[in-house]
């Protein structure tokens, strides 16, 4: 199978090429795509060796699917033309999510959208990606009527820039700046542009990506997305109250039971999800699983997960697998 990767020298990209390779994907070419400054540079995929193409240059080789991180705006220009041609997108930007037209899928939650019409194909944001894979098992079991969400998210959320800039101030050097204040030993209540309700972007996607995933618009979902310090992945304190009156001990069973899922919680033992150990997973964390003292029928739950892998390469790998095992690609 012919494979592009769209914005192939990205943070995201490169973690989409490592994937493709864990898990064995059925790459039989590798077509690796970044802008015109990137023209002709090598990219090494599975001990060979791949020259980057233009998003233009790929559509004429054909691949049957293309994932593309790139951003919005390529994603904008790009994906319809590749749709045109025949070649399935799994899109990682923000551009297609709140499409009526386009599905925005996590396989372990909406998987069974997929039909083989579904030329363009939505990633969803990955604070999202982790809340609705705990959220999905819960729902079903005890009907969610309100969800309070706070992220605590890596800088690998923003991009290398957002990196250097982080080690830079460890350092005690000057760099260029990806915030517009300092983040080592700070933390910045603003992801994304802020909108006239006073709410980020960030916190819109995830309040309107949580009803179109789950597909149930009912969910009242409020949200605060933090940035913080750290490398290693997104963390997020969930609130969720329910129809439904709940054990806390069949909850860890369903959350155990779900598929991508590894419960983290022996508080007794200090056993808790923290983002330096869901680095490099394909699984969402989850633990400090307790009842909401405060309200009836109200659930505490702290989810971590690999922003760069589940939250974004994973979950677009998953989607291909999906395809291919449907006949789909």
């Amino acid at each position: 199978m012919k494979v592009a990767v769209v914005g192939a020298t990205g943070l995201v990209g490169s973690e989409i090429l490592t994937v493709l390779a864990e898990r064995n994907f059925p790459v039989t070419e590798l077509i690796p795509v970044a802008s015109e400054k990137s023209k002709g540079k090598e990219i090494e995929f599975k001990g060979k060796k791949y020259k980057v193409v233009t998003p233009a240059e790929a559509i004429a080789m054909k691949p049957q699917v293309a994932l593309f991180s790139a951003g919005g705006d390529t994603s904008t220009e790009f994906a319809p033309l590749y749709a045109e041609a025949g070649i399935t997108v799994v899109d990682n930007s923000s551009a297609w999510r709140m499409d009526p037209t386009k599905k925005l899928v996590v396989p372990e939650v909406n998987g069974d959208v997929l039909t083989i019409e579904d030329k363009i194909i939505a990633n969803p944001n990955c604070s999202t990606i982790q809340m609705v894979v705990v959220l999905k098992p819960l729902h079903q079991q005890y009907k969610i009527k309100r969800v309070v969400v706070s992220t605590y998210q890596s800088v690998t959320g923003t991009g290398v820039k957002a990196v250097t800039q982080l080690m830079d101030e460890r350092a005690g050097k000057e760099g260029e700046k990806a915030y517009p204040y300092p983040i080592d030993l700070n933390v910045i209540p603003h992801i994304d542009v802020f909108q006239e309700n006073g709410y980020t972007k960030e916190e819109m996607k995830m309040i309107k990506e949580t009803n179109k995933i789950m597909g149930d618009d009912s969910i009242r979902v409020t949200a605060t997305t933090v940035r913080i310090p750290v490398m290693g992945g997104h963390s997020e304190s969930v609130n969720i109250e329910f129809e439904h009156d709940f054990d806390v001990a069949h909850v860890r069973r369903l959350l155990a039971e779900q598929e991508g899922v590894i419960v983290v919680d022996d508080p007794a033992n200090l056993k808790y999800p923290m983002p330096k150990d869901a680095h490099g997973k394909d699984e969402v964390l989850v633990g400090r699983i307790r009842r909401d003292e405060s309200q009836d029928k109200t659930l505490n739950l702290w989810v971590v997960a690999d922003n760069l892998r589940k939250g974004a390469a994973t979950n677009a790998v998953q989607i291909a697998e999906l395809l291919n095992k449907r006949g789909m690609i």
